[in-house]
C-alpha cells in the first residue's frame, strides 16, 4: 500500500512540474532574451549616434513618437473591438431575454383568456341561466367573447334581423348620377370636381374594382372617395397604409396561436360589413404606395382577376369552428360585388413607384390642380342599391358598343406604338375598353375622350420606363399620328402628356 502512495506522490509532482514547464516555455521563455536585446538596441544607438548629429536625433525622436503612436493605436483598436463585442453580446442576451418575455406574456394572455371564458361559464351556471334562457344581448356578448373573430361576430349581431334592402330609384341614369354626385360634393361638402373627372370615375368603377387617385398633395384625392360614401348614404372606410406593410397579414390580420383569436384589422371588418349591405361600399387605402402595393394587396389583385365572382375567395382560417362569423364559408370570405377599393397615392420621394402590374388591373385618375368653385344645385345624399348601378352599367355596355371605325383606329394606333416604342396594349386593356368606353358615353362623355383617357393612363404611362431622351422624334411622330387618326384638337390628355415628356428631355 505504501508503494502505491509513493508512486502517486511522484506522479503528481512530475505532472505539475511538466505543466509549469509548459506554461514557462509557452509564455515566459519567448521573452527571456528580451532584456539582453535592450543592451543590443542601446549599443546600436551609440554606434550610429557618434559623432552627435542634430538630424539623426531629430528623426530618431520622430520615429520613436510614431512607433509609440502605432503601438498605442493597435492597443486602442483592440480595446474598441473588445468593447464592441461585449456590447453586441450583451445586446443579443437582452434580445433573447425580450423574446422569452414576449413568449411568456403571450402565454399568460392566452391563459387569461381561457380563465375569463371559464369564469363567464361558471358565472352563468351559478346564476342558474342556461344558454337558451339568456337575453339576446347577453347571448351576443357571450358569442363575441368566445368567438375567434370577435369583431366580425359583433358585425353579425349588429346586422342580425335588420332589413338591408334598398329600393330602386325610378328614372335614374348614369348621366344623372354623375351630375348629382358632382352637385352633392359642391353643395354639401364644398368639393369641386370637373364633370369629366366624375365621368371617368364612374366609368372606372364599372371597369375595375380598384381605383387609384394620384397626384400632388391637397388636390382632393381622399376627399373624393370620402364624398362618394357620403353621397351614397354609407360612409367610406378609410384605412391608413403603413410603410411597414409587407404582406397580407398587415392588411387583413392574422390568427394568433397563443390566444386562439384572429387579430382582425379594420380593413377586414369593413370588408365583412359589405357582405350584409346592398348598396355601394367604398374602402379607401390612404397613401397606398407608402408600402409596395404588389406585396400586401397581391392576393386581392389576383383574386379579382378571376372571371367568376363566386371564386373571389380570401382564405382566413384553415378549418371552420362553431362560433365563427356567419358569412365565412369553410374559413373563407367572399369579396362581395358591391365593394369598390380606392387607393390614394402621392408622387414624391417618400413613396414607392406603382408597378405596371397594379396599373394594368386598376383605373387611375390623376389630380394635378385644385378644383375651381362653381354654382351648384343643392343635392342631398341618395340611397341606391348596387344592383341598380350594375344594371345601368350593363345597359350602357349593351346600348353604346364601341364603333367599328373607332376600334380600327385604335388598332392602327396600337400597331404604331408597337413599331416605334416596342409596347403593346395587351388583352386586359382591350377588355377594359369594352366596358369603360360605353359607360363613359352613357355618363355624357364623348367616345373619343374615353379613348384618350385609356390611351393616356394605360399606354403613355408606360413610356416613363423608356429612355425618353432617345425617343424625341418618335414622340413627335406619335402626336402627328394621333391628329391623323382622330383629327386636330382631339386627345387633349395624350397631347399634354407627350408635351410633358418632351419637356423633361
Amino acid at each position: 500500500m505504501s508503494a502505491y502512495f509513493e508512486y502517486l506522490r511522484e506522479l503528481l509532482i512530475r505532472f505539475f512540474s511538466d505543466l509549469g514547464t509548459f506554461f514557462n516555455k509557452a509564455f515566459a521563455s519567448p521573452w527571456a532574451d528580451v532584456p539582453a536585446n535592450f543592451n543590443y538596441y542601446n549599443s546600436l544607438l551609440e554606434h550610429y549616434s557618434n559623432p552627435p548629429d542634430f538630424w539623426f536625433w531629430f528623426f530618431w525622436i520622430l520615429f520613436l513618437l510614431l512607433f509609440i503612436g502605432l503601438i498605442g493605436g493597435i492597443g486602442f483598436g483592440l480595446y474598441l473591438l473588445i468593447r464592441k463585442y461585449v456590447k453586441f453580446y450583451k445586446r443579443e442576451l437582452e434580445k433573447d431575454e425580450l423574446y422569452r418575455q414576449v413568449e411568456r406574456l403571450s402565454f399568460e394572455l392566452y391563459q387569461a383568456v381561457q380563465e375569463k371564458d371559464k369564469i363567464l361559464n361558471l358565472k352563468t351556471a351559478y346564476m342558474g341561466v342556461k344558454p337558451g334562457e339568456m337575453s339576446k344581448q347577453d347571448q351576443e356578448v357571450v358569442e363575441e367573447v368566445t368567438s375567434r373573430f370577435p369583431k366580425l361576430v359583433r358585425v353579425d349581431n349588429s346586422y342580425n334581423g335588420v332589413d338591408m334592402s334598398v329600393p330602386y330609384k325610378e328614372g335614374l341614369s348614369l348621366e344623372e348620377l354623375c351630375n348629382a354626385f358632382r352637385n352633392y360634393a359642391a353643395s354639401q361638402l364644398h368639393l369641386y370636381y370637373k364633370i369629366e373627372t366624375i365621368r371617368q370615375l364612374f366609368a372606372g368603377m364599372a371597369t375595375s374594382k380598384l381605383i387609384i387617385l394620384e397626384g400632388i398633395s391637397g388636390t382632393g384625392k381622399t376627399s373624393m372617395a370620402y364624398a362618394l360614401g357620403k353621397f351614397f348614404s354609407f360612409d367610406s372606410s378609410i384605412i391608413p397604409v403603413q410603410p411597414s406593410w409587407k404582406d397580407r397579414s398587415e392588411l387583413i390580420g392574422y390568427y394568433n396561436e397563443f390566444t386562439k383569436k384572429f387579430n382582425e384589422s379594420e380593413f377586414l371588418r369593413a370588408l365583412y360589413v359589405s357582405t350584409y349591405r346592398k348598396d355601394l361600399n367604398v374602402i379607401v387605402l390612404d397613401e397606398m404606395n407608402l408600402a409596395r402595393i404588389e406585396y400586401y394587396f397581391a392576393e386581392f389583385l389576383s383574386v379579382m382577376e378571376m372571371r367568376d365572382p363566386a371564386d373571389w375567395l380570401i382564405d382566413l382560417i384553415p378549418s371552420p369552428m362553431a362560433g365563427d362569423p356567419k358569412n365565412l364559408k369553410d374559413g373563407k370570405l367572399l369579396i362581395p360585388q358591391n365593394i369598390i377599393f380606392f387607393g390614394t397615392a402621392n408622387n414624391d420621394d417618400s413613396t414607392y413607384t406603382i408597378s405596371d402590374k397594379v396599373y394594368d388591373r386598376a383605373v387611375s385618375l390623376f389630380f394635378d390642380d385644385k378644383g375651381r368653385p362653381f354654382e351648384a344645385e343643392n343635392q342631398e345624399a341618395i340611397s341606391v342599391p348596387y344592383a341598380q348601378i350594375k344594371s345601368l352599367y350593363d345597359e350602357a355596355v349593351s346600348n353604346y358598343p364601341i364603333s367599328e371605325a373607332m376600334l380600327k383606329k385604335f388598332e392602327t394606333l396600337d400597331n404604331f406604338v408597337i413599331k416605334k416604342f416596342k409596347l403593346a396594349f395587351g388583352n386586359r386593356i382591350l377588355k377594359q375598353l369594352d366596358t369603360f368606353i360605353p359607360v363613359f358615353v352613357a355618363t355624357g362623355g364623348k367616345e373619343t375622350d374615353g379613348f384618350d383617357f385609356i390611351f393616356t393612363n394605360k399606354i403613355l404611362k408606360k413610356f416613363e420606363s423608356l429612355n425618353i431622351a432617345f425617343l424625341k422624334d418618335e414622340l413627335k411622330e406619335l402626336e402627328v399620328q394621333l391628329d391623323k387618326l382622330y383629327g386636330k384638337n382631339t386627345f387633349p390628355m395624350a397631347h399634354a402628356y407627350i408635351q410633358n415628356l418632351l419637356k423633361s428631355i
